[in-house]
């Protein structure tokens, strides 16, 4: 018998509430007690399985126990920057600092699945890469641990520029980097992505899409997946557009490569594909990140892993995350909700997953 704890802290209540509800579900899925939040003395109580709020480093997770994907939803690094968007792209020269554990042939092995761009780790180095890419158009700057595409800023000019780098923070930038990208229109976000719990494996492909929160801006707004039984070869035997299966094999590089990262443990792996145009009208589609910790596909992706389990002939869902904003914000009545209430940061919101059938499943 074990538990099933949250472990770290969650910013907003609507946070919290989706992870204790993938949390439960987990604990479920395993046939394990639902403990809470951790407490040290819980690790008297038998196996512990962790959903940790971020990527670990290999030292906490070491002093937690966690020893490979069996102990928790979500993943291990060697050191923080490797949990990042920064690992994705090369440094601008061999001039730029490069932090401990960096791997220079990681960027090069992926170079032809990500979009064009650099990392850096000081205000310089990302002055000197910003203006290579500016000769091209619009550079987007993006922190390395930035999720849902908070923080990101689009910069035009050299002026443009200097005032941008001026917002970065020295130590966050010293430990997690920032990502300098050619800026694209007209974008698709694919999420692809693939988990295990225990038994259960399931692999699934979709899109992502934004909404506005209440305060106006562009906020994520949820993740439309197919979800199959199995692994990667068995998503791709599915009826698939063009479209989606270079976005499936840019990820599946960019997982294979990120073995050459010592001591990396993932249970869950997400990885966010990006397909647009620059200025020019030309096209691009590349790996924007990598996530191995809870995230928003999370609800569908253990709702889908539950009804895999539930019916053993069954192949493949139809799995939807749902977060939206404002008073009247209703979840339907056969939604798995996770929040729905007044965030005291977000306002008015709902989280739900919806799990449909897949019509071509059989």
């Amino acid at each position: 018998m074990g538990v099933v704890i949250t472990y770290g802290e969650a910013p907003t209540e609507h946070e919290l509430a989706g992870r204790r509800a993938v949390a439960r579900a987990l604990a479920a899925l395993r046939g394990y007690e639902f403990g809470g939040s951790y407490q040290p003395n819980l690790r008297n109580n038998g196996h512990l399985y962790y959903v940790p709020a971020a990527t670990l480093e290999a030292g906490e997770a070491r002093a937690l126990g966690i020893d490979g994907e069996n102990d928790l939803f979500g993943g291990v690094v060697p050191h923080c920057f490797v949990a990042t968007k920064t690992i994705a792209h090369p440094l601008r020269d061999r001039r730029a600092h490069a932090p401990e554990g960096w791997l220079d042939a990681f960027p090069e092995q992926v170079r032809e699945v990500v979009l064009p761009g650099f990392s850096a780790f000081t205000r310089d180095d990302a002055a000197r890469a910003a203006k290579t890419l500016l000769a091209y158009g619009p550079v987007r700057i993006k922190p390395g641990y930035g999720i849902g595409g908070k923080g990101q800023i689009v910069v035009e000019t050299a002026g443009d520029l200097d005032a941008a780098l001026r917002e970065l923070d020295v130590k966050a930038l010293a430990c997690h980097g920032v990502v300098v990208e050619r800026n694209l229109e007209d974008v698709t976000t694919y999420s692809v992505g693939q988990v295990t719990v225990g038994d259960l494996r399931a692999s699934y492909c979709g899109t992502q899409k934004t909404t506005c929160d209440n305060r106006g801006e562009t906020a994520y707004g949820g993740s439309d997946l197919l979800v199959v039984r199995g692994g990667y070869e068995d998503l791709l035997a599915l009826d698939l557009a063009p479209t989606m299966r270079v976005a499936i094999a840019q990820a599946q590089r960019f997982d294979a490569a990120a073995a050459a990262y010592p001591g990396l443990i993932a249970s869950r792996r997400n990885y966010d594909v990006l397909r647009g145009r620059d200025r020019d009208g030309d096209w691009y589609c590349g790996v924007l990140e990598q996530s191995w910790r809870i995230g928003g596909a999370s609800g569908p992706e253990v709702a889908a892993l539950a009804a895999f389990r539930a019916d053993p002939r069954l192949r493949a869902v139809h799995a939807r995350s749902i977060e939206a904003y404002g008073e009247g914000a209703m979840p339907p009545p056969h939604a798995m909700v996770h929040f729905h209430g007044v965030d005291s940061v977000a306002g008015p919101l709902a989280k739900y997953t919806l799990v449909e059938p897949y019509a071509h499943a059989q």
